[in-house]
């Protein structure tokens, strides 16, 4: 398992993803699942991927490939007109990769699943980001609905919900996913640290701040310890239930 989540802020995207794959409890490794393409000045794709490794691998290798390949050989995410081209792109070569390591077909249950989210921008189109489903089809993400998760989606879902805001700055952008992701890494053992996160500002076609936070990051650290005081506080706080 793993959780990743994407947010469409009116100042850009932010994007942040564990780094935890594992099959059973004795085998657990750190495994890459933000993955980025750039023209600059032209466009900026990010892709965070989660389910079958196999998959997701196959198909960051895919994309990369034909990004490098001749117009000529086949489409390019770095050649696709507008964000929503580059989706139903993504989606192919996902279906793709899934239909060809399945015996006879797959459907979204199958165990070469995937899901993956995409954001980014193509000059002349605003920022834009995509959820895209095994079998290749993707929802976009609205004013209504501004941030979208895949994974271990339901410990860090309420923190997001309540606090949320598109006007909030990429700083707070950041402190709101800490917290997310710690309540979810406190929740399941299938997530887990380091935590990749991108942030892209609108316009700019280019990448403003890329990194990796380690479990032992100070800054994690205080928004894990500051968060459960702080919960702990407020619990304290409201009036005591009588019988």
């Amino acid at each position: 398992m793993t959780y990743c989540v994407c947010m469409r802020l009116n100042r850009g995207l932010v994007f942040m993803s564990d780094t935890r794959t594992n099959a059973g409890l004795d085998n657990i490794s750190t495994t890459k699942k933000l993955f980025s393409w750039s023209v600059p000045g032209e466009r900026v794709i990010t892709l965070m991927t989660a389910g079958n490794l196999a998959t997701t691998q196959a198909l960051v290798s895919l994309l990369d490939e034909r990004s490098k390949a001749t117009a000529e050989r086949s489409p390019s995410i770095l050649q696709e007109p507008s964000m929503f081209q580059i989706a139903r792109e993504v989606g192919k070569t996902l279906r793709e990769v899934i239909q060809s390591n399945a015996m006879t077909g797959t459907t979204a249950s199958a165990s070469f699943g995937a899901t993956i989210l995409l954001g980014g921008q193509v000059k002349g189109g605003p920022p834009r980001l995509f959820l895209i489903y095994p079998e290749g089809n993707f929802i976009e993400a609205s004013d209504d609905n501004p941030f979208f998760q895949s994974g271990e989606t339901k410990y860090g879902k309420p923190i997001l919900v309540r606090a949320f805001n598109p006007e909030m700055s990429f700083e707070r952008a950041i402190k709101l996913l800490t917290v997310s992701f710690d309540s979810t890494i406190k929740s399941n053992l299938s997530v887990g640290a380091p935590l990749d996160y991108l942030i892209y500002e609108a316009d700019s076609f280019e990448i403003a701040h890329e990194s990796r936070m380690e479990a032992d990051d100070p800054y994690f650290s205080s928004v894990s310890n500051g968060w459960g005081d702080a919960l702990e506080q407020a619990l304290n706080e409201l009036p005591d239930f009588t019988f």
